[in-house]
C-alpha cells in the first residue's frame, strides 16, 4: 500500500492512476477519489522528531575521510520538521552556505508507538518506508555545534513521494542523480547498523512516537549542489522523490 499526503494536508492511498481519500494515514477510506497526476504531495509524513544516522555505509565513511573509525554504534543527530519539504519542491540555495551537499537515504516512518523494542520485532512498529534527500551546507557543519544550522534550515529535507507499506527494507537499491547523473549508487544490505537495529537502537533511550522518522544513512558518492540542479532520489520498491535547487 502507498500512503500520500497532498492538497492542504489530505491523507489518501493509492490505486493505480487514482487517489482514494482516508481517515488519516492508512486508515479507512471515505470514498471521494481524485487523480494521482493532478495533486500536489506533500511530505508523507507530520513527525515529532527526525532522529538521523550519520555514516552507516563503510564506503562513505571512507570518502568523509574516517576510514580507521568504524562507529561501535549508530552515531545520530537530529533534524528539525521544519526542515521538510515535498518531494516535487524548489529549494532556495541558501544565502549562509557556499557548499550545499545531497545525501539520498532511504526513511523509515514509525506506525505506533516504540519504547525499548528488540531489534527482533523492531520492524512490526514500521507504518511504511519513503525516499529522503539529507540536504547539509557541509561548510557550516564545521563550524556548527550541533549541526542545527547545517542539517535543519527550512526545506533541508525533502521526502517521498509515498509511504510504501509493503517493503522488505534489508537489501534495497538506493540511487541519487544530480541532472540525470548517476552520483550514488548503493544497496541497504551495505549499512554497518540494518533498520531494525537502528530502531530497536534509538527506542533504547528515546520514545519513538507514530509518524516519527529514522532517516538510516547515506552511501558513497555524496557531493556538491548547484542553483539550477536537480535532485532526484530513488529507492528501489518505493519509486522516486525530485527536487530542484533554484
Amino acid at each position: 500500500m502507498r500512503i500520500v499526503r497532498f492538497g492542504r494536508g489530505t491523507w489518501g492511498i493509492v490505486d493505480g492512476e487514482r487517489v482514494r481519500v482516508t481517515r488519516g494515514p492508512g486508515g479507512a477510506v471515505i470514498g471521494r477519489t481524485c487523480a494521482l497526476d493532478e495533486i500536489r504531495l506533500l511530505p508523507p509524513v507530520r513527525p515529532t522528531k527526525i532522529v538521523c544516522v550519520g555514516r552507516n555505509y563503510r564506503a562513505h565513511i571512507r570518502e568523509m575521510g574516517h576510514a580507521d573509525v568504524l562507529p561501535a554504534e549508530p552515531g545520530l543527530f537530529l533534524k528539525a520538521p521544519n526542515a521538510l519539504a515535498a518531494p516535487t519542491a524548489e529549494i532556495p540555495y541558501p544565502s549562509f552556505t557556499k557548499l550545499l551537499h545531497y545525501e539520498g537515504e532511504l526513511a523509515v516512518v514509525v506506525g505506533r508507538r516504540m519504547k525499548s523494542v528488540a531489534r527482533e520485532t523492531a520492524l512490526d512498529y514500521v507504518l511504511g518506508y519513503t525516499c529522503a534527500l539529507d540536504l547539509t551546507a557541509r561548510d557550516r557543519q564545521k563550524t556548527d555545534l550541533q549541526w542545527v544550522q547545517a542539517k535543519s534550515a527550512d526545506g533541508f529535507l525533502p521526502l517521498g513521494p509515498w509511504l510504501e507499506t509493503d517493503l522488505d527494507p534489508q537489501n534495497v537499491a538506493l540511487r541519487t542523480y544530480v541532472n540525470g547523473e548517476l552520483r550514488q549508487d548503493g544497496r541497504t544490505g551495505d549499512m554497518l547498523f540494518p533498520v531494525a537495529d537502528l530502531l530497536s537502537y534509538v527506542s533504547s533511550f528515546m520514545t519513538l512516537e507514530p509518524g516519527d522518522v529514522v532517516l538510516t544513512g547515506t552511501p558513497s558518492g555524496v557531493g556538491e549542489l548547484h542553483r539550477g540542479d536537480a535532485v532526484e532520489v530513488a529507492v528501489e520498491g518505493i519509486g522516486s522523490l525530485c527536487v530542484r535547487i533554484v
